[in-house]
């Protein structure tokens, strides 16, 4: 099965993840403009009229430059929804989407048909993104599109499977668009997913530590300073396991090395977590390949960057 059109004309086979409270109009915009898909989760826009005008200045900014740019590749966007019982903007979220066409919804945490029924209406795709074996036949039983497999590694909420054992399985019986996440912060990380059957690579953690990422200088500044070690794996902050920065729990007045695991039952997504430090604003995530950050430069610089070194590391092995 070939990619749909709107996944290929890419300056380099990326996506950039959404991310809470860092992903706005213009790490996003910025994004798409370089030559990748952009991408931010709904609930970023708060309150949540203003989803509706981020949409609105993210298309009508896309559409200026690539007139005035013709031979520029523009990427498409996305919206991420969380598909769980504590998000109650989701059914308005997605009238919203569904007004504005979005080209790309990710969905999370659940596969929803309400969603993915929506989403196919105008011909928009979905993307799903699993941890396991288990979630991606049940998304792929109602209808998603594309897979997104967050492997070990990768920043905020993670699975425990190395990308070599879960890709390889689900291009057992998928043979459709498979995107890859965790540790990638390189342009041979990116080859190197490719390799194992990905089609694109999932990058996050790489783009907060950007000009244009909604993030604070003591979060960009902390990445750079930071080294795979430096990453804990915790359940506590959301209920969902997720990979986070070290410093970021120890600043808290938490000890990292031993932190209370929390269930499921406690995710809140209309919440800041489960401990006085609030997720993503106080506790910051990040992935295992942290330790290839040493600078915080415009997104245009990192895509540079990123293609130069996918496409020397493609001459390597050619």
């Amino acid at each position: 099965m070939s990619l749909p059109d709107i996944l290929k004309n890419l300056e380099i086979p990326v996506i950039g993840a959404p991310l809470f409270i860092v992903s706005g109009p213009e790490l996003v915009i910025a994004q798409c403009k370089a030559g990748i898909i952009g991408s931010f989760p709904a609930l970023n826009a708060r309150p949540v009229e203003e989803l509706e005008k981020w949409i609105v200045r993210i298309k009508l900014e896309l559409e200026e430059f690539q007139k005035e740019n013709p031979d520029k590749k523009v990427a498409p966007f996305a919206v991420n929804q969380i598909c769980h019982g504590s998000n109650n903007r989701l059914e308005h979220d997605m009238a919203v989407c569904v007004k504005h066409k979005v080209p790309i919804v990710i969905t999370s945490l659940q596969a929803s048909p309400m969603v993915y029924d929506a989403v196919h209406s105008y011909g928009g795709i979905i993307l799903h993104d699993v941890i396991n074996i288990r979630h991606t036949k049940k998304a792929l039983s109602i209808g998603a599109d594309g897979i997104i497999a967050v492997c070990a590694g990768a920043g905020g909420h993670a699975g425990k499977m190395s990308p070599f054992a879960l890709l390889p399985e689900i291009r057992e019986f998928f043979d459709g668009p498979l995107l890859c996440s965790g540790s990638i912060a390189t342009g041979g990380a990116v080859l190197g997913a490719q390799a194992i059957g990905a089609d694109l690579a999932y990058l996050g953690t790489r783009f907060v530590a950007t000009k244009e990422a909604n993030a604070s200088e003591d979060y960009k500044q902390g990445l750079i300073d930071s080294s795979g070690g430096d990453i804990i794996y915790s359940s506590l902050f959301t209920g969902v396991h997720g990979n986070y920065l070290k410093s970021s729990i120890e600043a808290a007045g938490l000890d990292p090395n031993d932190l209370p695991e929390a269930g499921k039952a406690s995710m809140n997504f209309g919440s800041g977590g489960n401990t006085d430090a609030k997720a993503w604003t106080d506790i910051w995530g990040s992935g295992q390949g942290v330790g290839s950050i040493h600078s915080a430069p415009s997104v245009q610089d990192v895509v540079d960057q990123l293609k130069k070194e996918y496409e020397a590391a493609k001459e390597t092995f050619t």
